[in-house]
């Protein structure tokens, strides 16, 4: 549905840990990587590229925004969320199911250590 997101940093040596980690648990491998920044993806398919911002001015997250990552598994959604957390994460919410979405939707929400918030969603009733 959409070709990139591109998510500010402020502190890319800081932010780099958590970036890799959870990229490689979501499957999303490196496109490119700069001194400053990295893009994750494949040249024609979705990316997400991490990075100072165009304008210069200070990166901050959106008020309501968040990305969310479509994997196929529970295990992956939770693998991201305890990988999330060991590299500078923090916690906006544990995975778990979330009926009031549909019966099947079990997601996790964290912040990355530049305070954007991601979730890692599966919709498939398989554990």
């Amino acid at each position: 549905m959409f070709s990139h997101v591109t998510l500010g940093t402020e502190d890319w040596p800081k932010a780099r840990p958590f970036w890799i980690a959870v990229m490689e648990v979501l499957g999303h491998p490196v496109f490119f990587e700069h001194d400053r920044g990295i893009a994750f993806g494949t040249p024609a398919g979705p990316k997400t590229f991490v990075g100072p911002t165009f304008d210069g001015r200070p990166a901050a997250p959106g008020n309501g925004v968040h990305i969310a990552y479509l994997v196929d598994s529970h295990a992956t959604v939770d693998a991201f969320h305890a990988v999330a957390l060991a590299n500078g994460g923090s916690d906006e919410g544990a995975p778990g199911l979330r009926p009031h979405y549909h019966p099947n939707y079990y997601g996790a929400y964290v912040r990355d250590p530049d305070r954007n918030k991601l979730q890692a969603v599966c919709h498939s009733s398989r554990a």
